[in-house]
């Protein structure tokens, strides 16, 4: 490999690594809808060189979880009733297939029991900023069932596109407390056997969550 293939390369490998950072930060709540994202501040954060971040900034901006605004800046996307209809259709298809064919004694399962465990845990502390990443936590480990990375890179999107949607709500403990039993019901069914039962009940959570965010989505847009 010549010199300059190296070097692009390694830049290709620092782009990726900075968008699945800045990604990470969307997923987990630390970035929120409409918040405007500062070059200097940021790329100093991060230790990494203005252009880097732009062409980060660019691959963001294609998957639709930043805009650019001529004159303004970038910042952090507001999802769309569409794309929030389109994100559940997604989660349906995919989480409820992988959890109704997986082997219940697969180890993304203990993923699952250990992200219950975790919200229990932030929930006892009224940390709902980390019960919602826990929640988050546990159904990526319910794609995890699907033994398929690409998916499980997908999710990672998907999840983060979420966050932004739940990012839109100023009340994380009435977004997320409702589902931290369900959850608990999930990894039961699918410890005992039950996988199928399990998919069943999951279809039936997201169905109200999506209504959830969509009703909470209207009354925030209306304000």
């Amino acid at each position: 490999m010549s010199p300059m293939s190296e070097s692009a390369a390694h830049s290709l490998t620092l782009i990726e690594k900075v968008t699945e950072q800045i990604r990470a930060q969307l997923a987990s709540g630390e970035l929120r809808p409409n918040q405007r994202l500062l070059e200097s501040a940021l790329s100093e954060k991060l230790g990494i060189s203005r252009n880097t971040l732009r062409e980060s900034f660019r691959l963001l901006t294609k998957e639709g979880l930043l805009r650019h605004e001529s004159n303004r800046g970038v910042f952090v996307a507001t999802p769309s009733i569409a794309s929030i209809i389109d994100i559940y259709r997604v989660r349906r298809v995919v989480e409820c297939r992988a959890l109704s064919q997986a082997y219940p004694r697969h180890p993304a399962g203990r993923q699952m029991r250990q992200a219950i465990e975790k919200a229990y845990a932030a929930q006892q502390q009224s940390d709902w900023r980390t019960v919602a990443t826990a929640n988050m936590e546990f159904h990526a480990a319910v794609v995890a069932l699907a033994d398929s990375e690409r998916l499980s890179t997908f999710y990672d999107q998907i999840a983060a596109e979420l966050r932004l949607a739940f990012g839109l709500v100023d009340d994380p403990e009435y977004l997320h407390a409702p589902f931290l039993d369900q959850n608990n019901k999930l990894i039961e069914l699918f410890e005992a056997g039950q996988a199928e039962a399990a998919a069943q009940e999951l279809e039936h959570y997201l169905t109200r969550s999506e209504r959830m965010v969509l009703a909470l989505y209207a009354k925030f847009t209306a304000a």
